[in-house]
């Protein structure tokens, strides 16, 4: 599916499946969600826009870069 400039892929667990089973590149989203689940404010849903919301996930990703960032410019 095309949406904007990128390509969504969807990928459904298997019908036979049955217990845990890893799916490709699920850990990525995981991974995210956790990092932004760190940010008190994004924990829960407090804010009452979705341009407030986003406003709050573009912060917690620039301070999730510029940590990173900051790591390589200043070595411990």
């Amino acid at each position: 599916t095309k949406v904007g400039q990128w390509t969504l892929q969807i990928i459904k667990r298997s019908d036979r499946a049955t217990g845990f089973e890893v799916l490709p590149r699920r850990w990525v989203v995981d991974r995210t969600f956790a990092w932004l689940g760190r940010c008190r404010r994004l924990a829960k849903d407090y804010e009452k826009t979705i341009a407030s919301a986003e406003a709050r996930i573009f912060v917690a990703n620039l301070r999730i870069l510029t940590r990173r960032v900051a790591r390589y410019c200043y070595p411990s």
